[in-house]
């Protein structure tokens, strides 16, 4: 082996490297970006729990009992509600993970004896239902233990027994499949919908094919959309795919529409499909391309609360979880298969994927128009 020859091919190499802009700052990036980003974001220690209170007694006691509750970071004032159904509407909407339901009676059930309270908890993510039980009931054996105190030493301020009731709903269980299964179905969605667009329009350009299919009179605009249509197809097949599985082996029913679900469906696989569209777009090459698509994947699942909850992660980083289309999928999954919720309350997560649909699909076509103009 000649290492003269050797050496001039490693720097034929390196040389090339460089010139390849696009590959040298994903080697680069990729590495940069994701710690930082995912060092802060990734944190399996559940807290900043959003909270709704539903305080039918409007009394002093039940003011301190909320600020006791809020006061140990784990739970998050997230708002009030007037009625216990009100306050369960919200959990249904994914706009808090726990309810606290204080009785009209809390002050006179407080001179009687135990006073006691309920607590609703959001079990569809058993590690966020894990952390606001155990809070939850930690928090009444707090009180019991002052009144213990006070009673014995005499130096602790007079408490009152608190007897939390906790219900867990929608996955009482606390089973992992039931919280995992809807999730991998926009995952799955996000993975294969990128990947083939974007594969499939590079191919085409590195084979001289599209160049050819330009020249015919279809427009660009027509050209584009045909090419993403039969893998809507496929996204739907997915999609069925992955509900009967999980009903089969798992037991995951949906208690919702299927109509929604299908149509919220639709434009979370066209918004997927953009991606690819754009990514295609950007890339020179396949291998580009598929080091691009593997950039977005990871922040979609790490961050669109898939594995983690976003409410335990930093503000900036529940900021940027919002860009991502995943993140809203995610609640509309959840919502329709676990919950059954409806339209109606779903729709603040419905219309970000109905502008982000349409949006990204125009950028991928204005930017390929230009690119072979």
């Amino acid at each position: 082996m000649n290492w003269s020859r050797l050496l001039a091919i490693a720097q034929k190499e390196f040389i090339q490297m460089r010139r390849d802009r696009i590959t040298f700052a994903i080697m680069l990036g990729i590495p940069i970006v994701q710690l930082t980003i995912f060092g802060f974001a990734v944190n399996t220690v559940v807290d900043h729990i959003p909270l709704v209170v539903c305080d039918q007694s409007q009394s002093g006691a039940g003011r301190e009992l909320v600020d006791r509750l809020v006061n140990t970071t784990f739970f998050d004032l997230a708002g009030r509600a007037e009625t216990y159904d009100a306050a369960s509407k919200w959990i249904a909407r994914d706009d808090a993970k726990a309810a606290l339901l204080i009785p009209p009676d809390f002050p006179e059930q407080r001179k009687r004896g135990t006073a006691q309270v309920g607590m609703l908890v959001d079990a569809s993510d058993p590690l966020l239902a894990q952390g606001a039980i155990s809070t939850a009931a930690q928090l009444g054996q707090v009180l019991n233990i002052e009144i213990l105190q006070g009673e014995v030493f005499g130096s602790a301020p007079v408490r009152w027994p608190v007897d939390v009731r906790i219900r867990a709903l929608y996955n009482p269980n606390l089973d992992s499949p039931t919280y995992i299964v809807p999730g991998l179905i926009g995952v799955i969605l996000t993975m294969t919908m990128v990947l083939i667009t974007a594969a499939a329009i590079v191919r085409e350009r590195e084979r001289g094919t599209l160049e050819s299919l330009i020249t015919t009179p279809v427009t660009k605009t027509e050209l584009m959309l045909g090419k993403i249509f039969p893998y809507i197809v496929v996204g739907y097949v997915q999609m069925t795919f992955v509900l009967l599985i999980g009903l089969i082996v798992f037991g995951v029913k949906v208690h919702g529409s299927l109509l929604l679900l299908y149509g919220v469906g639709f434009l979370f696989i066209v918004a997927s499909l953009g991606v690819g569209m754009v990514l295609s777009t950007i890339g020179k090459n396949q291998l580009q391309t598929m080091q691009m698509a593997f950039f977005f994947f990871l922040p979609n699942i790490l961050l669109s609360g898939f594995m983690f909850p976003i409410a335990s992660m930093p503000w900036i980083i529940q900021k940027f979880s919002h860009i991502l289309p995943l993140t809203y999928f995610l609640v509309v999954l959840r919502g329709i298969v676990l919950k059954g919720t409806g339209f109606a309350d779903l729709w603040s997560h419905i219309w970000p994927l109905l502008i982000f649909a349409p949006a990204i699909v125009s950028l991928g076509i204005l930017k390929f128009s230009k690119k072979l103009s």
